[in-house]
């Protein structure tokens, strides 16, 4: 399937990895969907995508209020009646969350929330759309701090990182790419887990090694992904990633 034809969407598209994803996207000539809680800043980033040449709308989408999910679904069916990529990238750091014994368990409660159950639930109202793409993609934008091998590995770069509830979210997160590639793999629909890297956005006050627009690189090669690419993975720039 010709890339110009697909229609994205990209869920917290108005700001840093998400927004440049959405450029990527539309870029490669995909209809880009921004789908984002503020109506204020999702326009904003319609904007600059359609001022560079990508053709973008914006959806209300709050991965909080799953009424806003189901409206979003039936605006996508009613207007384009499928959809070819769904780019879960929303997601939250709370400042309450901390190691098991210190965090804030409502931090973690509203990590799970955002980062977990509003993209299962973004997922299962796009499920029926995305099944009637020709070549469908699913992307979880994950995290190296969802691995349970490196939260493990005293030796590993992130041992001293610990966010009980981000890094259950995303593990979370990475359950439901390995189940969900599971549950389509007789189907044209891939699934892959991706982990964009430390990168300066607001998620972490600009203090990432990384721009959001080399976060975005793998990402947007993965929602590009023909039906003969790769399903169930968890991949960053470098490769896969231990689960």
């Amino acid at each position: 399937m010709d890339t110009k034809n697909k229609i994205a969407l990209v869920t917290g598209a108005n700001k840093g990895i998400g927004f440049e994803i959405a450029q990527k996207l539309g870029a490669a000539g995909c209809t880009v969907i921004v789908g984002a809680r503020s109506e204020k800043l999702g326009e904003e980033a319609c904007a600059k995508l359609k001022a560079s040449g990508v053709e973008a709308i914006y959806l209300n989408l709050d991965l909080l209020k799953p009424e806003t999910i189901e409206k979003a679904a039936t605006a996508v069916e009613e207007k384009y009646g499928r959809l070819d990529i769904l780019v879960n990238n929303a997601g939250i750091v709370e400042r309450g969350d901390g190691s098991p014994i210190n965090t804030s368990v409502d931090a973690v409660e509203t990590t799970l929330r955002t980062n977990f159950i509003g993209p299962l639930r973004v997922t299962q109202a796009m499920a029926p759309l995305l099944k009637k793409s020709a070549e469908g993609s699913v992307v979880n934008v994950s995290s190296a701090l969802g691995s349970c091998e490196f939260n493990g590995d005293r030796n590993s770069p992130y041992a001293d990182a610990k966010f009980l509830g981000y890094s259950a979210s995303k593990a979370a997160l990475n359950m439901m790419t390995v189940q969900l590639a599971y549950e389509l793999r007789d189907t044209n629909i891939k699934v892959n887990s991706v982990c964009p890297g430390y990168c300066a956005t607001d998620i972490n006050d600009n203090k990432g090694l990384l721009s959001a627009e080399e976060g975005a690189r793998e990402p947007a090669r993965l929602a590009l992904l023909d039906k003969t690419g790769p399903t169930g993975e968890y991949r960053n720039t470098e490769g896969t990633i231990p689960w």
